[in-house]
């Protein structure tokens, strides 16, 4: 709630009226600010107060009961099948909803943009795998003498091939785990680098209106780092398949004859 601070007192109107002699007066009531809590969810934070139960209950004439119970799972992924079970259970006129219901459109749009970086990240470790293709191509047209050279006292196409391929997976293992060290670092530090750069550039780089936090949150989960790892080696591996059949196919005569 914006312009409140602690101690501040607020009035809270009702939608509802009473009757009285003089007319229909809304009810109000007047509550004093006791704490203020960022939930980095702008619905919630421009939307949401906590007031005392029998307060309310006052204000709402409900007596001694409520009007819904809410509760809290260890496990958050296990909120649609408790849901559904308290649902099939319950007798009576009860509504039971969880957090993928009341937010649907938000998680939508974020599987969504979920799907959409696994596929951008996907072709930027393609484009550095036609990287890694030049620069063996590259290799190997520079070191065709050695290649033939090597060829000559004995090496098979097979064992040229080998060599190209180790050579390339290790280019392409190094880069992995740079990368995973450096995105992980990243990704522990992207909360306080976000709040550096809009203090230096004196930009907000997440309006809260915009996109409904407050933050930037971040949760690593070991399985996606695991399959970005294997596609990223999986990549590597195959673009050192090409290089290397062309150094295996690297012809002694036809290379030593300009030398």
């Amino acid at each position: 709630m914006a312009g409140v601070s602690v101690g501040d007192d607020v009035i809270v109107t009702l939608a509802d009226f009473r009757s009285t002699p003089v007319g229909g007066v809304q009810t109000m009531k007047r509550f004093r600010v006791s704490g203020i809590f960022e939930a980095g969810y702008n619905e919630f934070d421009k939307g949401l107060a906590v007031v005392n139960l029998n307060d309310l209950q006052r204000v709402l004439r409900m007596g001694e009961g409520v009007t819904g119970v809410r509760l809290k799972l260890h496990d958050m992924d296990q909120a649609f099948d408790v849901a559904r079970a308290l649902a099939l259970k319950l007798k009576g006129p009860y509504r039971v909803s969880d957090w993928t219901q009341d937010n649907a459109n938000l998680f939508r749009a974020l599987k969504m943009e979920k799907t959409v970086m696994g596929i951008l990240l996907s072709l930027i470790v393609a484009m550095g795998a036609f990287n890694l293709v030049s620069s063996q191509v590259m290799l190997v047209t520079d070191k065709q003498a050695d290649i033939a050279i090597l060829r000559t006292l004995g090496l098979t196409p097979g064992q040229v091939m080998r060599v190209f391929m180790v050579q390339g997976s290790l280019i392409g293992i190094i880069g992995t785990v740079a990368g995973v060290i450096g995105g992980i670092l990243l990704t522990f530090n992207l909360n306080r680098i976000l709040q550096a750069i809009e203090a230096l550039f004196g930009v907000q780089l997440l309006p809260e209106d915009v996109y409904y936090i407050t933050g930037l949150p971040t949760d690593m989960q070991t399985q996606d780092v695991t399959i970005i790892v294997l596609v990223a080696l999986a990549m590597a591996f195959i673009a050192t398949l090409y290089p290397a059949w062309r150094a295996a196919r690297t012809a002694p005569a036809e290379a030593l004859r300009y030398e």
